[in-house]
């Protein structure tokens, strides 16, 4: 239990991940959290802006950061939709577990049918939904050929501005680093905005009727 627990925290300490696995663990995380659904837990915009910030400092590769995390989640994604794909409607009734949540996956569905296909790409931005969003489109039999489309624009548009926005800030402000812990929780905060405010909109729909 010890060792998971303490697994756990490095999985979700951004900071000490980098530093620990370097690129091998930013694409693992980035193909699990795109492509697996037990990977809804682990860090997506504060790991992809803190590789950046890393960039800036010269411990990693902006261009092969780059590159490698976009394949990462295209594949990811491709997986995800492979999975809904295959098991199909039955995962709406599979049972809650400690790495699978189907209220996420429900979360994810009502997102899908009212956004369709561009939830791909918004996605993207949103925690969770992310996880979740390429399951559903496979799940929903939604075209291969469209999926792929969104699937790479999302992944690129995802990767490169979160990357870049921790590059930029890293090369304009001096001994950022000092301060990751900040920027990080930023990033968080803002992350979690668009479900924040899409949760206040339906409560108040809830609430004027």
């Amino acid at each position: 239990m010890d060792f998971l627990i303490e697994l756990f925290h490095k999985l979700t300490d951004v900071r000490e991940l980098i530093i620990w696995g370097g690129y091998v663990a930013l694409i693992i995380i980035v193909f699990s959290e795109t492509g697996l659904m037990i990977g809804f837990f682990l860090p997506g915009d504060s790991l992809l802006v803190t590789a950046g910030l890393f960039a800036a400092k010269g411990d990693l590769n902006i261009w092969k950061l780059n590159i490698f995390l976009i394949i990462a989640a295209i594949v990811g994604d491709a997986v995800g939709y492979a999975i809904g794909a295959k098991a199909g409607q039955a995962l709406y009734s599979r049972p809650n577990s400690r790495f699978f949540k189907r209220t996420h996956l429900l979360r994810a569905k009502a997102f899908y049918e009212k956004h369709g296909g561009k939830t791909i790409i918004m996605a993207r931005f949103v925690p969770i939904i992310r996880t979740f969003a390429p399951t559903v489109a496979g799940a929903a039999e939604m075209s291969y050929k469209k999926f792929a489309t969104y699937n790479i624009v999302g992944g690129i548009g995802w990767v490169t501005s979160m990357t870049l926005l921790g590059y930029f800030l890293g090369r304009a402000i001096p001994n950022i680093d000092k301060y990751i812990h900040l920027v990080i929780a930023v990033v968080i905060i803002l992350s979690l905005m668009p479900p924040f405010i899409e949760y206040l909109r339906e409560r108040s729909k809830v609430t004027s009727k």
